[in-house]
């Protein structure tokens, strides 16, 4: 059985200062990174009490999941993140559901994002995950057929594409973290001087956001600094 820690406040405040801290490093403007809280495994309490201090962003994994959880956090300036593997038949509930949505990775899943937003709403704000290693087990488009795939989305009427998002290999070696991340933006930057005009990047977690922040990530997923780690009981 799985059991959350209680979300302190006081954590969230201590994670910010950090945030503060790797964007002045980075020479860059305080509001250019908006922290996300991946609220993957924890309770609807632990949700609502987090955004009570004052965190906007969520990030879900997993669609069941999710749900109970946007249904009992007042929408009104909330965003909800989809940062899970999208799957055809639950794409409806995304499209409908979510703010953002960070795992597109094939033509076919922002076709049917595209036909399954409501018309009434915003359009939905896409990023194309990209696949920078030989990593079986994660998704992503590889950089060779990135082109195509974002010329493609952009055309869509409901999605807004926004940028791109990685998950590369775990290192905890800056330089090595770095590498990956700059990868991401040389991409990004590549696709903007096709006139796509391109603004995000979701780089950058728990054990690697500093790095994220200096390569230039506008949204890093957190959620064990935040959240602390998942508690195993019998």
């Amino acid at each position: 059985m799985l059991t959350a820690p209680q979300f302190l406040p006081s954590r969230l405040e201590s994670f910010s200062k950090r945030i503060a801290h790797a964007v002045h490093a980075a020479g860059r403007a305080p509001e250019s990174v908006t922290l996300v809280g991946v609220t993957k495994t924890q309770p609807v309490e632990v949700v609502i009490a987090a955004r009570a201090a004052g965190l906007a962003d969520f990030a879900e994994n997993y669609l069941q999941e999710a749900l109970p959880k946007l249904a009992a956090v007042p929408r009104a300036g909330t965003v909800w993140h989809f940062i899970g593997t999208l799957q055809a038949n639950k794409t409806r509930a995304v499209a409908e559901q979510f703010d953002w949505v960070h795992t597109v990775d094939r033509v076919k899943l922002a076709e049917r994002l595209s036909a399954q937003r409501a018309f009434h709403g915003a359009p939905l704000q896409v990023l194309l995950q990209v696949k920078l290693a030989d990593e079986a087990a994660k998704g992503g488009v590889v950089p060779a057929e990135l082109p195509a795939l974002a010329h493609a989305v952009a055309t869509l009427p409901r999605l807004k594409l926004r940028g791109l998002m990685c998950m590369p290999p775990p290192s905890e070696e800056p330089a090595v973290q770095r590498q990956f991340f700059a990868e991401l933006r040389r991409l990004r930057d590549d696709l903007n001087r096709d006139g796509l005009g391109l603004d995000a990047l979701s780089m950058g977690m728990s054990a690697d956001f500093e790095s994220a922040i200096l390569e230039g990530a506008t949204h890093i997923r957190i959620g064990t600094a935040l959240f602390g780690p998942r508690e195993h009981s019998a």
